[in-house]
């Protein structure tokens, strides 16, 4: 089981790099269109509005009693980064069309960040992440500590497919 400083580590890692990834746009840029892609700033909106969902998900299954005799099993997460599985976006965390600034997306990142920390800085035993579990649309029932696994493993997903963009319009 992942310690919940460790996957605090991860998802600071991984903003960074979303952050320095998207500090090379301009805000022309950041609203290019790529062809069967969304442009990085639906990329970044998207990412804010997964967060939101995966934090909301995560305090569904903090506030609900859990059945012991059924505790949810790990599920392998690779899949989220592997770029070769199409994955469609469920409508709620579908973005819109932009235009978006990279100040904006900035502070949309932050505030969505910071709800989830302020949930997981109010779980007093880490071990009640995986024991509880909330229903993820892909991966089933998934234990809470895996949904926070999730967010920091779709960003890196997401930088992936943020570089593969900016080596084609930079």
């Amino acid at each position: 089981m992942v310690r919940l400083e460790t996957m605090r580590e991860k998802l600071a890692e991984t903003r960074f790099l979303l952050l320095k990834e998207i500090s090379a746009f301009t805000d022309e840029r950041l609203n290019t269109s790529v062809p069967n892609s969304w442009s990085v700033g639906q990329i970044c909106h998207h990412l804010y509005l997964a967060e939101i969902v995966f934090t909301k998900a995560i305090m569904y299954g903090l506030a609900k009693n859990s059945d012991q005799d059924s505790l949810p099993k790990q599920q392998p997460l690779h899949i989220l980064t592997d770029r070769s599985v199409k994955i469609e976006a469920p409508d709620v965390v579908a973005p819109s069309s932009g235009p978006f600034t990279r100040k904006k997306i900035t502070r949309m990142l932050e505030e969505s960040r910071e709800k989830l920390l302020d949930a997981l800085n109010n779980v007093e035993d880490e071990l009640v992440l995986s024991v509880k579990a909330a229903k993820h649309p892909f991966l089933g029932n998934l234990p809470l500590n895996q949904w926070v696994e999730t967010v920091y493993l779709h960003e890196q997903r997401h930088i992936s497919q943020i570089r593969e963009i900016k080596t084609s319009i930079l």
